[in-house]
């Protein structure tokens, strides 16, 4: 029997099959499977493959000379937070969002101030060199080094990156490129893998950092295979409403850096805007006298950041209670409402319960365990929390109050920020000098003797 000419990839996966299934065997995903032209894999005993002895390839570690300037400095101080300091030599970034959310923004942005003393070449296959040249126009981006090539043969675009020479290069966007010699369309899983190995392979011999723009799926997820995450050094995730003002900039992955650093920004009409002081920006207009609310202060690498938690619970007329967290892990909210009806005896099955953590922000570590707790129980008990007080701390099971990290970080935040009192673990009392800060920091060990404060 004749083998079939055409294979079924998974378009959020890339696992290959030789005939479609409706549902994906590796991920799960219904409907992703896209029909490809085989491509036909040369035998390893092939006498067109010739194979070289690289023993006079083979370095020492100590051998290996590093430049002193090894990243180039963007000019935007939270984009080199992330990044880990800035840009390397040689190094292959993917930056992804939703539409219109600025990531093509933040790209000519940083041209500004990178082509004070380095050459960048900005190659678009989505724009035509007269739109480019009218955002740069409205965002004051007007220095000499910036050259505009507008083309999708990612052979090509190689090729005029290695005889240019440019200090930078940026790609935009990587599912608009193709290689001839594959036949199937540009963004399709083939294509977007083959460009990206093509766009490393130049970054790497070029030592260039080389910047490609992803777009996102109705997922979120950057449109194309895992593997295309694989091949990079460091992937970089734009977040929030791309109708609101605020974003975030996230490292998913990191090669020269952690993962854990997070870049606020905000949109206006001249381009994107550094926020400095994201606790300010997340708790600017918060209700006075209202129940349901307490502020919480998270970890993101080493930046504390306050945010403000809401939370609402309401009579319900369904059959059964409604369970809605934004910004919160909804089967953590689960855990906590759990907690407080058999250990404090507040029952919630009557009850919808509606969460919410201000300015599209994510609270995803323990910590914010007991500040969620107060907000429920303010709401519940239509009682107001201290404005001026913080909480955090992570909620055991048997409504213990358990110790969190870097406390010392969060109460010096908490007290730059101007709050009076701080609510911690009694058990991360050990791990500060109570007597060096100005703020009240009350030691509880219970739900109860935190549910205490709330008068």
């Amino acid at each position: 029997m004749a083998k079939s000419r055409y294979i079924y990839t998974c378009n959020q996966c890339g696992y290959e099959s030789s005939k479609w299934n409706g549902k994906c065997p590796s991920c799960g995903a219904w409907n992703s499977f896209e029909e490809e032209e085989a491509v036909k894999a040369t035998a390893s005993g092939s006498s067109s493959h010739t194979v070289h002895d690289l023993s006079d390839s083979i370095l020492e570690l100590e051998d290996i000379g590093i430049d002193s300037d090894v990243r180039y400095d963007t000019g935007i101080g939270e984009l080199n937070r992330v990044l880990g300091g800035g840009l390397v030599k040689g190094s292959l970034v993917l930056l992804g969002g939703e539409p219109g959310i600025g990531k093509s923004t933040i790209l000519l942005q940083i041209c500004q101030h990178l082509g004070e003393e380095h050459s960048i070449l900005y190659v678009s296959g989505e724009e035509s060199a007269r739109q480019i040249k009218l955002r740069a126009q409205r965002l004051n981006v007007d220095t000499e080094n910036l050259y505009l090539l507008t083309s999708t043969d990612a052979e090509s675009i190689a090729e005029t990156i290695a005889s240019s020479s440019p200090d930078i290069a940026i790609i935009d966007s990587i599912q608009t490129m193709s290689i001839s010699r594959i036949t199937s369309s540009p963004g399709s899983i083939t294509q977007v893998r083959e460009c990206t190995n093509l766009f490393m392979h130049t970054a790497k011999n070029q030592e260039i950092p080389l910047i490609i723009v992803g777009h996102v799926n109705k997922d979120g997820a950057i449109a194309g295979p895992k593997v295309m995450e694989h091949i990079v050094d460091a992937v970089l995730y734009f977040e929030g409403e791309r109708h609101q003002s605020y974003r975030i900039l996230r490292a998913v992955k990191n090669r020269f850096g952690s993962t854990n650093e997070i870049g606020v920004f905000e949109m206006r009409d001249k381009g994107l805007e550094e926020v400095e002081n994201p606790s300010q920006m997340l708790l600017a207009g918060r209700p006075h006298n209202v129940s349901g609310t307490c502020v919480a202060c998270v970890m993101e690498g080493t930046r504390p950041i306050l945010a403000e938690v809401q939370a609402l619970a309401a009579k319900t007329s369904y059959s059964a209670p409604r369970r809605m967290a934004t910004g919160f892990d909804f089967n953590r909210l689960n855990i906590i409402i759990a907690v407080l009806e058999k250990r404090m005896g507040i029952f919630l099955g009557a009850l919808d319960v509606y969460l919410n953590i201000v300015g599209g922000f994510k609270l995803d570590e323990p910590a914010g365990d007991l500040p969620v707790a107060m907000a429920l129980y303010s709401a519940i008990m239509d009682k107001n929390i201290d404005e001026q007080l913080i909480a955090f701390g992570e909620i055991g099971l048997g409504g213990e109050i358990r110790s969190v990290s870097h406390i010392a970080q969060r109460i010096r935040e908490a007290e730059r920020m101007g709050f009076t009192t701080c609510v911690i673990p009694r058990q991360s009392l050990d791990a500060i000098d109570k007597d060096s800060y100005e703020i009240d920091i009350v030691p509880v060990s219970t739900l109860k003797q935190a549910f205490n404060l709330i008068k």
